[in-house]
């Protein structure tokens, strides 16, 4: 037996409980007994090629991930939700969040962080890295929500792209007008005056990457 499957019980236990789930859970969505996953995780068992990869899907992570030394891996254990914010409050997009001291980010769709912009906005984190000039995330915008209540353009240091899963965006760079929907995309220099408005009676929603941020500006 390699190094590798040798470690691969502690691995598999570490990686379970900075997801939160117990023994016992696990063992009820994989549909097997709570002594076959203790079996593994305590090396006297070796799971098939099968119940690495359920045990992979259910974790959020790749499976190779599983046989990397600890440390290297970082899951978001509870979902946190940041209190309402004024976009303006945020001197750049990636103020949002702390960076990571991790070198891997793994996060499960319903742990993942959330913020809430008083004008009807939503950022969810995405994945947390070592990484401080970057902001992987998915935005939301209510119908009739915009970046600013107050109607103004931001513009800062940096890039950012997006990608629009469902719904509408106008999005106004300078005194382009550009109208987002699903499936399109997008990227600009951030250091051109922007805003985005959502002027739809329907949700959108969209993944956005922000990169090389430092000062923040507001442009009436």
């Amino acid at each position: 037996m390699t190094d590798a499957i040798a470690q691969l019980g502690s691995r598999l236990k570490e990686i379970r409980l900075k997801s939160g789930l117990s023994l016992r859970e696990i063992a009820r969505q994989l549909d097997v007994s709570p002594s076959f996953i203790s079996q593994i995780e305590n090396g006297k068992s070796q799971p098939s090629v099968a119940t690495l990869y359920s045990f992979a899907k259910l974790l959020s992570v790749p499976v190779d991930v599983l046989f990397q030394s600890s440390g290297d891996l970082h899951i978001e254990p509870n979902k946190q939700l940041d209190i309402e914010v004024n976009r303006k409050n945020l001197a750049h997009p990636t103020d949002a969040w702390d960076s990571s001291k991790a070198r891997i980010s793994s996060i499960n769709p319903n742990n993942r962080s959330l913020i809430t912009m008083d004008s009807g906005v939503t950022w969810e984190r995405l994945a947390a890295t070592a990484e401080e000039s970057v902001n992987f995330m998915e935005i939301n915008y209510a119908p009739g929500a915009e970046t600013n209540k107050s109607g103004e353009m931001i513009f800062h240091d940096g890039f950012e792209y997006g990608y629009a899963l469902e719904g509408e965006l106008e999005v106004t760079i300078g005194d382009l007008v550009l109208q987002l929907s699903t499936g399109h995309s997008l990227g600009f220099d951030s250091s051109i005056p922007h805003r985005f408005r959502n002027t739809s009676s329907n949700k959108f929603r969209g993944i956005w990457f922000v990169h090389g941020c430092h000062d923040t500006h507001t442009s009436a």
